[in-house]
């Protein structure tokens, strides 16, 4: 386990998945991650790559042939490379391998770069190719925030907060978790999305068409809040289990795929690439207020 820390926070990162396992905000004692019960939900903010969401089939078709994908990726069952750490600062590495090479035939260096700073906290994702061809790919983030904060709270005493005014509109997914192409709206109190346990007993709500490049986990209670900023992602996923005691802020660069046939990845919605010899970087950032 790897702990950063400074006068605000201390945060854990596991080796597998690279994946966050703590965000405590030492002057108040409360812990900001979802501790994984595993009766509800295991995670506590697993990073995706070298894909986000489902693929049709468990599949990807990369250069005319398909190779078995499963949803979100296989980075958060990959074991990482610790190859920098210090009190406030950590870099994971994941290198291309005969075992990643049976789901994703590229060479790569999947690089999660963890960088503490008074309250915030920023994620980058560092795409290294080292192949002789363009390397397409999604990637994403998945951190289940804790919520309520404190104990004599409700779920219902909290909203998410988006930075601008927005007419929301959630795509729709399908049971097996592919866009049907079908849109909702999503009712809203000005900038806030108030939480509820009915929120998502339709799957995840996935924006693509957001003003707001931040948002914000706060509640009607204190002033205490999570703020997550996306300068660099286009799509926003918010989920949680019905009734669970979190709520997801995604920040993603690529999405799920629709229902219907199985395309390349080049043509997968929102997909990203990295020319031969050059290197891809998106950041996001967690503050707690």
């Amino acid at each position: 386990m790897t702990i950063l820390e400074n006068d605000h926070l201390r945060v854990s990162i596991r080796p597998k998945g690279a994946e966050l396992t703590s965000i405590f905000h030492k002057p108040t004692g409360i812990e900001h991650l979802w501790q994984a019960d595993a009766s509800v939900w295991g995670w506590h903010a697993p990073n995706l790559f070298p894909v986000v969401g489902g693929c049709l089939n468990n599949q990807v078709l990369i250069d005319g042939k398909t190779y078995p994908m499963e949803r979100h990726g296989f980075t958060r069952q990959s074991l990482f490379e610790t190859t920098e750490s210090t009190t406030t600062h950590a870099i994971f590495s994941l290198r291309s391998s005969v075992v990643t090479r049976v789901h994703f035939p590229y060479e790569f260096d999947f690089q999660i770069m963890y960088e503490l700073d008074g309250p915030r906290l920023t994620v980058t994702y560092r795409v290294v190719n080292q192949d002789e061809k363009t390397v397409f790919f999604s990637v994403g983030a998945h951190p289940a925030f804790a919520a309520p904060f404190f104990v004599n709270e409700n779920l219902e005493d909290y909203f998410i907060e988006f930075e601008e005014a927005e007419d929301l509109e959630t795509h729709m997914l399908s049971a097996g978790g592919y866009f049907t192409g079908e849109t909702k709206p999503v009712p809203t109190e000005g900038h806030r999305l108030p939480l509820t346990k009915h929120l998502f007993d339709e799957d995840a709500l996935v924006f693509k068409n957001l003003a707001s490049r931040s948002v914000s986990l706060r509640s009607d209670k204190h002033d205490h809040a999570v703020t997550v900023s996306f300068p660099s992602f286009p799509y926003l996923g918010l989920w949680a289990k019905p009734g669970a005691s979190f709520v997801c802020i995604e920040p993603w660069l690529g999405c799920a795929d629709s229902e219907g046939e199985l395309k390349p990845i080049q043509q997968k919605e929102a997909i990203q690439q990295v020319g031969e010899g050059e290197v891809f970087e998106a950041a996001f950032t967690i503050d707690v207020k």
